[in-house]
């Protein structure tokens, strides 16, 4: 049962999702007007009508729904990319995480979905705006007890030992990789998420210095496609995106 405000995801008749609360207020959408103290005492998979007769599912949300519908400061790490991380790394319950920089904090609400309950997710981001908004984000996906933003400098020092994965989103990566030597337990992982590859070649250099084996590189593409009756193709020429992604 649905209890006051509780988030739920309305998904109208399109499949546009919605991210509200329960309360008692309206909803104004394209699709009519909405009372939503009609989700108060509701179940999942209930189904309401608007002011015009237009239905919306009612669902609880899910972390890709949180992630999908936060609030965004820089462009945030996607899916294709963070699902990259976990294929590769098998970080699980109860691993220690340290992510740099936080952003909006889709990265570190992504992994901390999968450590909890018993493991951390701590991620640095030396931006006051950004780290409020990732708080927010946070909380927000009810992550406010695993997930923390540090507000500090990765360049500078890592505080964590004994971590099992270290992921960096940062400009320049090579420069942290000291401190991620000191700070990951044997066995544990590096994920470095780079826009272009003359990053990945400065990192390379000084990944040379340091107890990192294993290396591997990847671009990660994907392009969704649109299925009809007669035909499929590429939903839209834009809609494939990239990155490259490093793993130690």
């Amino acid at each position: 049962m649905i209890q006051e405000g509780e988030r739920v995801i309305l998904i109208d008749e399109r499949g546009r999702k919605y991210l509200v609360k329960a309360e008692r207020r309206q909803l104004h959408t394209d699709f009519g007007v909405l009372d939503l103290a009609g989700l108060i005492g509701a179940e999942p998979g209930t189904r309401i009508k608007s002011h015009v007769g237009k239905e919306f599912v009612v669902l609880s949300p899910s972390i890709v729904d949180y992630i999908q519908k936060m609030r965004r400061m820089p462009q945030i790490m996607l899916p294709k990319d963070a699902a990259q991380i976990v294929a590769y790394t098998g970080v699980g319950p109860g691993d220690i995480v340290v992510d740099a920089g936080a952003g909006s904090g889709a990265l570190a609400i992504f992994l901390g979905n999968l450590v909890r309950p018993n493991g951390r997710v701590i991620s640095y981001e030396v931006r006051e705006d950004f780290a409020q908004v990732a708080e927010e984000n946070i909380a927000m996906a009810g992550l406010g007890d695993v997930v923390k933003i540090k507000r500090k400098d990765i360049y500078e020092n890592i505080d964590e030992k004994d971590v099992d994965l270290v992921t960096l989103d940062l400009p320049q990566p090579e420069r942290a990789l000291a401190h991620v030597d000191r700070a990951l337990k044997p066995g544990g992982h590096l994920a470095v998420f780079s826009p272009c590859v003359e990053h990945i070649q400065r990192l390379y250099i000084e990944l040379q210095k340091y107890h990192f084996t294993n290396r591997k590189t990847i671009e990660c593409l994907v392009r969704e496609m649109e299925v009809k009756t007669r035909r499929h193709s590429p939903k839209h020429a834009d809609d494939r995106t990239h990155g490259l992604l490093d793993f130690c």
